[in-house]
């Protein structure tokens, strides 16, 4: 199994060109082909090539992959974008099964993926850039800064000239998991409206950082949201099959693919605000959790639980707030400040 994951993945990264799907037949009127990077995809086809035309050394620094599929009838540009950072492998799948179920001839509009933004980050494990910057801290960026920057400024602006609509991918970060969610900022109608048909469970709202892909495309009136889920350097069933079905559901919402969306989860909960739990100065040692993702929590009950190797004193952790639990450190040794447990709080409704 480990070693089929591992041809798929060099096929996908490493192929220059792949066709599928028959081009041109029973298009629209007046519904012609995508230009999109010096390529052409044809109404009822979908392709996978370089991001570059040509395989450089110093073209690697952009070694990426682009999917795309072209509809038979007019319709929006939807988005997908994951491994922005190198270690959150769960998008990834998420985008190659979406792809790969996609029927160009049923399809209204045009589907446009970057699986691996951080292609180099992606082999080697690594959240970061080559030039240990964050790319998700970086955009829009700029041409003639640093490598990050650089590359950030060519990516946004592909993205910026095509898409109507974005989901960025992305899973926990540093030993964390992240309960299945969509972040989206509450007060944008059309990218809160994507973000309920995508199905969560838990929605949580805010702006997002500056520099983070995200809040740049919404800054530049594109509707965004962020599906958050699961663990980094690892692929989970679970949450890529969530993911999946999150991002079928708003092909449906948009108009793009016919079907039934899938029910949402039951008790769908909208979120204002969060806050992260940390180590309080001096507690450092062992961390094991009392509660896991998902559970709900009142103020001063114990969430975690820290242990001095040394000393074998124990430490309780209370949750400070009402709310639920919608990320998590893994058992780890933990020192001042550490962030050990997300919680979500004021929720804004429920459907």
């Amino acid at each position: 199994m480990r070693t089929t994951l591992l041809l798929l993945l060099a096929c996908v990264l490493f192929v220059p060109g792949l066709v599928y799907g028959q081009a041109g037949e029973a298009s629209a009127p007046g519904w012609g082909p995508l230009q999109l990077l010096e390529r052409e995809v044809a109404p009822g086809q979908k392709r996978k090539f370089r991001y570059q035309h040509t395989q450089t050394f110093e073209g690697s620094f952009l070694d990426t992959v682009v999917f795309a599929a072209r509809g038979t009838k007019p319709g929006p540009t939807l988005c997908l974008t994951a491994l922005i950072h190198g270690d959150e492998r769960n998008g990834f799948e998420i985008v190659r099964e979406t792809f790969l179920r996609l029927d160009p001839a049923s399809l209204s509009g045009t589907l446009i993926a970057v699986p691996a933004a951080n292609a180099n980050g992606f082999r080697t494990g690594s959240r970061y850039m080559p030039d240990r910057r964050d790319l998700n801290r970086a955009f829009p960026g700029k041409p003639g800064a640093d490598n990050t920057s650089l590359i950030a400024h060519i990516l946004y602006s592909a993205l910026k000239e095509h898409c109507d609509a974005l989901i960025d991918l992305h899973t926990g970060s540093f030993d964390r998991a992240n309960l299945p969610q969509v972040r989206v900022d509450l007060a944008n109608p059309q990218a809160l409206d994507m973000a309920r048909r995508f199905g969560a469970a838990v929605i949580v709202g805010g702006a997002g950082p500056s520099g983070s892909l995200r809040r740049e495309m919404m800054d530049a009136g594109i509707p965004a949201i962020i599906y958050e889920a699961g663990l980094p350097l690892r692929f989970e069933p679970m949450e890529i099959r969530e993911g999946v079905r999150g991002v079928r559901n708003v092909l449906i919402g948009q108009g793009m693919v016919a079907g039934q969306a899938s029910a949402p989860t039951p008790g769908e909960r909208i979120f204002s605000k969060t806050r992260w739990v940390r180590v309080p100065l001096g507690n450092g040692g062992v961390f094991y959790p009392v509660r896991k993702l998902g559970d709900n929590v009142r103020p001063g009950d114990s969430i975690a639980r820290i242990f001095d190797p040394f000393t074998d004193e124990q430490f309780d952790v209370p949750s400070p707030l009402a709310g639920q639990i919608i990320g998590m450190a893994v058992p780890q040794v933990v020192f001042s400040g550490y962030a050990l447990v997300h919680v979500a709080s004021a929720p804004e409704g429920a459907r």
